[in-house]
Order: structure tokens, then sequence, then C-alpha cells
């Protein structure tokens, strides 16, 4: 369970949506809660799924009790009627987990009234394990909630999220970003703590996914991310080869080059659009390919994004992705005529 006590503002409205079904008995039986990547989709599901085994919840105002049985289970991430379903070792949701779901779902609750499932994420099921899912969503046990989570952006078959209540999560303000995560970091009581202008730095290249920034300020993601920019500039004057090229991001892994990829389209995208860059270090080389380029090749390249981040649970290779990608960035590049 997310331990986090800061208090995320922005999720309020669709708590107070929830709490509402829930005291008129109208809760569904699945959720399909939708947002980008690091709005608190997580921390969202977990506050969510120990109200639902709370034996003494304050429904006025949609909060467990915090001292029974149950929510000690679930504040120490031990409640058996409240189960988690990543991706293990592999980038996707295997059939095998949806299976131990499904057996889950028919027994009766352990400890609490009803039982939670959160799939994180709904929208790394592979078809063989979206099709197993389909089961238990046709068919749902009485004291059952499902819980899909994902992230905007990633399909999600139509069969699943048709059977599903769609919950979505709004990216917060900058102003509400900028304080949750100040105030997260304070928390942490890091013994050389990022400063203000990286803090910024991040919220911008997180599009003010606050948690997702967090990751960036207090991991290597910024100094990464500087170097696979310096390659990706080298790459694209012709100073290196695509292979050299590809390497940084290789490091990064292909989850987070893809981020930065879609990041660097949707500049171009904005650029062209009369915007100003997130990537504020990356502005004058996109807007110099915005003034050379039609709009509609930063829509290609962010389709292309979209290709690999599909491919992405067949095991694919980070830096052959990072170099398909390159060379279809290169071709943005104006060529040179031959003099004469």
């Amino acid at each position: 369970m997310n331990n986090s006590t800061t208090p995320m503002p922005w999720l309020d409205e669709p708590r107070e949506r929830l709490r509402q079904s829930l005291a008129d008995n109208r809760l569904p039986h699945a959720l399909l809660v939708t947002g980008e990547e690091g709005v608190g989709k997580r921390a969202f599901a977990d506050r969510f799924a120990a109200l639902l085994v709370c034996e003494q919840p304050d429904m006025a105002k949609g909060v467990r009790c915090g001292r029974c049985k149950q929510c000690e289970l679930a504040s120490a991430d031990t409640h058996p009627d409240i189960r988690r379903y990543a991706p293990e070792k592999s980038r996707v949701i295997k059939v095998d987990q949806v299976r131990a779901l499904s057996s889950f779902a028919v027994a009766s609750p352990q400890v609490a009234g009803r039982k939670v499932a959160v799939i994180d994420r709904a929208d790394q099921l592979n078809i063989n394990s979206a099709n197993a899912l389909l089961k238990t969503l046709e068919e749902p046990a009485s004291d059952l909630v499902l819980i899909l989570l994902q992230e905007s952006g990633r399909p999600v078959l139509p069969t699943i999220r048709s059977r599903c209540q769609v919950q979505g999560i709004a990216t917060p303000s900058s102003a509400q970003a900028a304080q949750w995560l100040r105030a997260e970091i304070e928390q942490m009581a890091l013994e050389s703590p990022p400063t203000s202008e990286q803090c910024d730095r991040a919220l911008r290249l997180a599009a003010n996914a606050p948690r997702l920034a967090l990751e960036y300020v207090t991991g290597d993601f910024l100094s990464l991310r500087d170097e696979a920019f310096e390659q990706f500039r080298s790459f694209m004057k012709g100073q290196i080869s695509v292979g050299d090229a590809a390497k940084p991001f290789k490091t990064l892994g292909l989850e987070a080059s893809l981020w930065l990829f879609e990041g660097w389209a949707g500049d171009l995208a904005r650029i062209k659009a009369g915007g100003l860059a997130r990537d504020e270090e990356a502005s004058e080389m996109l807007g110099f390919l915005a003034r050379t380029n039609p709009a509609w090749r930063a829509h290609e390249l962010i389709d292309l994004v979209h290709e690999a981040r599909s491919a992405a649970v067949y095991n694919v290779s980070p830096d052959l992705e990072a170099g398909r990608l390159l060379i279809a960035w290169q071709k943005l590049m104006p060529v040179k005529r031959a003099a004469g």
C-alpha cells in the first residue's frame, strides 16, 4: 500500500464520486481508473480498496476508520482480501496471474466482508490474459470489486473497457503538483535534497505528474536524460552513428526512452502549433525542426512511439527500438543539396 501521507487534492473529486456510489449502494463491480503516469492512480486504488474492507468507515467523509483489524492489515499491506496483480519479471500481466485472480474471485473473503482485486496495469494484459479476465468481468462475484488501472494512451481491449465503469484521474495543476512534490521531499528527509530548480525541471518533464517527477529528482533520470539528449543531438547533426546514439537509451530502459521520444515529438507538435516545449533544453533543436517540417511529421513520430510500446510486450530490445526511432527523427533534418 502506498504510505505517502501528503494530500493529493486532485483526487478528491473522483473519491467523492465513488463515495457517493458506495453510500447509495450503486458501486459497480469493476472500475477502470485512467490517468497519466505518475498522477496517483495506485494511491487512489489503494485508499479505496482499504475503504471497501474497513469495518467502520466514515461514509459521510468517505474515509476508513484506521483502527479496526481490516485497516491494520491494509496499512501493513498484508490484507488477505486485497490482492494486486502487476507484471512480474515481464512487461505484461500473464495469463497465470489472471487465473490466480479468477480463483481469488470465486473464493469466500477470509477476514473482510468483500474482496478487492487491483490490476496494475490493465493496459499490460496480453491478449490471453485479457481474454481470461473477461469471464470474471462477465460473471462477477457479488463480494468482489475489481479496480483496473490504465495509463492514458495505452490501449485496453474494448471488451474489457465496456464492462467497467471508467473513472478518470485528472493531472494536477502546476501549483498542486509543486506543492505535493515539495512536501513529499521534505517528508523523505534526504541527505542531499534536490534543488527547487531540479524539482521545477522534473515537473516540466513529467508534465506535472507529481509521482513521476518525484522519481525523476530522487533517481538518476535527469542525468541519464541529459546524456541521451546530447547523443540524440549529435546523431541528428550526423556526428555519431545510430549505434552510439542509442547506447544511453539502452541504459534508460525502453519505457523511459519511449517516454522521452514521445515527449519530444509532443513538443515538436506543440511548437508547430505556436506553443512552447515542455523540455526547455530541447526547445532550440525542436524549434529548428518545427520550422523545416510539416505538423504531420510530429504525429507520425508519436505513432511510431505507440507502435514501439505495443511491441514492448514481445520483449523488444530498447537500443534497437531507440535506433529505429532515431533514424525516423533524422529524416526530419534538411537534406543538403550538392553544389552545382
